[in-house]
């Protein structure tokens, strides 16, 4: 016999229940004026169906003297609500029936009523049958699939689509409609298939739409406007990769914009741009400076509108030739010299490969920039107990993909994280699948332990700003600290079944939290 013969009569009974007027137990207001609507229903079938309901029914206790409980869902649509009544009671919702703009509408109050089992059926439905709907919709898709963690599939959805079709999003007439999140979101994707300075135009685009009292041409700018920019784009400046960009395109159209950008960034990226001889846009010295000053004639004469890119690149090429032609060399390897009082070239290449995902085994097919953003010994403040002062700096705080570093007072270990996202959130924990923690034995580099992050939604601690807290990952699992005495501390706490850790284990035999001697922030340049 087929079990299921007979649920199609059971649905059919239950919803003749529902449009019964002698056994109902409840009355249901819903909406709000001037469109309202009563419906009648019974609260044990209510109760086991939508926790929701079930919560509201628990506090709506009807009085000895009454002989129904009245509830009210003031902010749902009758309409809406009819149809998720119908299925309550029913178990039936054929969404070929509604309209995509109403199947929306549908899916959000379902989340309201904790109709948890109706989502997945709904965002599959939506992914497989409304596709291109959904893609000139994007905006409103993402909005609903992040402003809830209910809608996983939505979610999934919407970070493909990005990943795959960022010009879709870029080139969208909404586009200067999106909100701040769905910009950051797209521009932090390490996976975005678009070049890096069409990635920055669009940014600017979106920020001159969010003032449009503001002109195109940034060569207008007053102080003021400059400043209004500035604090527009302030979450998003960090997750542009400027040296991705070639010196003619920093030239052209970055550097006008130099007042909106920290000014120590536009000074590192100008020290970057100018002696920097591995940037493709450069002209080639291998032979000797004639060949140099040739190949400056050459581009010269096919190119007449870039003179001021010339200039800049040949006066600065003049000055330092010799220098580049004791440089030139094949590099027989991914890491260049890093510029540390902790750790190695050779710990730096381990580092990368593990940011890659790499075994150890594995030769590195990609060039990795340990940049230098902060040192403790150089950039850490005398004053009281503001010893990260300069670390709390936005332009800090903000950096995605950076690596910290700490020599640990009286022991061997050198101890670090990897943090893709940055410090700077709202929320208590950043979430990330990509972070790690680890330690190297100072004296023998093969002694080392990689803690990658098994709790994404604690992977990194947030910083609170001048609370004498430095970098902190997980809870306790990597944390550096100035306590009320002065001293630096760091604690790796762990536990021996690491039961409460964010991460896979602990990287320190360290039990009680030990004072660090030395400790660096590095942004990792790709």
């Amino acid at each position: 016999m087929d079990d299921d013969k007979f649920l199609p009569k059971l649905s059919q009974n239950l919803l003749e229940i529902l449009n019964d007027e002698e056994f109902y137990d409840i009355t249901i207001e819903v909406g709000s004026d001037p469109y309202v609507k009563v419906f009648r229903a019974h609260m044990v079938i209510l109760n086991y169906r939508s926790p929701y309901l079930r919560r509201i029914l628990s506090t709506n206790k009807k009085k000895n003297d009454e002989i129904l409980t009245h509830i009210k869902l003031p902010n749902i649509s009758p309409d809406f609500f009819h149809i998720l009544l119908r299925y309550i009671y029913g178990g039936r919702l054929s969404l070929e029936e509604y309209d995509i703009s109403d199947i929306i509408k549908i899916l959000v109050i379902a989340n309201e009523l904790s109709l948890q089992e109706l989502i997945p059926y709904m965002e599959s439905f939506l992914i497989e049958n409304k596709k291109n709907w959904m893609e000139q919709n994007f905006e409103l898709i993402y909005q609903i699939s992040f402003g809830n963690d209910s809608f996983s599939e939505l979610q999934k959805y919407c970070a493909d689509f990005i990943s795959k079709g960022p010009e879709k999003i870029f080139n969208s007439p909404n586009f200067s409609t999106f909100p701040e999140r769905l910009l950051i979101t797209l521009i932090q994707n390490d996976n975005l298939q678009m070049k890096e300075i069409e990635v920055w135009e669009h940014v600017i685009k979106w920020g001159l739409a969010q003032n449009p009292e503001l002109s195109s041409d940034p060569t207008s700018f007053s102080k003021d406007d400059f400043n209004t920019l500035k604090n527009t784009l302030h979450h998003c400046i960090p997750f542009i990769r400027f040296r991705n960009l070639t010196s003619r395109e920093f030239l052209m159209k970055v550097k006008s914009y130099k007042k909106i950008l920290p000014k120590e960034l536009y000074n590192d990226l100008l020290n970057y741009f100018l002696d920097n001889d591995s940037k493709e846009s450069l002209p080639r010295i291998s032979i000797s400076k004639q060949k140099s000053i040739l190949e400056i004639n050459r581009v010269t004469n096919s190119d007449n509108e870039s003179q001021e890119y010339i200039s800049f690149i040949s006066g600065r090429l003049m000055g330092y030739a010799n220098n580049l032609l004791n440089k030139q060399k094949v590099l027989t390897n991914k890491i260049k010299n890093i510029d540390s009082k902790i750790i190695t070239s050779q710990h730096a290449e381990i580092i990368s490969k593990w940011i890659g995902r790499l075994e150890i085994t594995d030769k590195l097919t990609t060039s990795y920039e340990f940049k230098l953003l902060y040192r403790d010994s150089r950039d850490g403040s005398s004053v009281g107990i503001k010893r990260f002062k300069k670390f709390h700096k936005n332009y800090i705080l903000d950096q995605p993909h950076t690596v910290t570093l700490v020599k640990v007072e009286g022991s061997n270990e050198i101890l670090g994280g990897y943090n893709p996202i940055g410090w700077d959130f709202d929320s208590d924990y950043g979430i990330t699948k990509d972070s790690f923690i680890f330690s190297f034995d100072n004296e023998n580099i093969e002694n080392y332990i990689l803690s990658r992050v098994k709790n994404e939604k604690e992977a990194i601690s947030r910083i609170v700003r001048y609370n004498g807290t430095g970098p902190s990952f997980g809870n306790n699992d990597l944390r550096l600290y100035q306590s009320l005495d002065g001293s630096l501390r760091i604690n790796c706490k762990g536990t021996t079944d690491n039961k409460d850790s964010a991460y896979e284990k602990r990287i320190s035999t360290i039990d009680v939290p030990s004072t660090f001697l030395e400790f660096e922030l590095f942004r990792i340049d790709i």
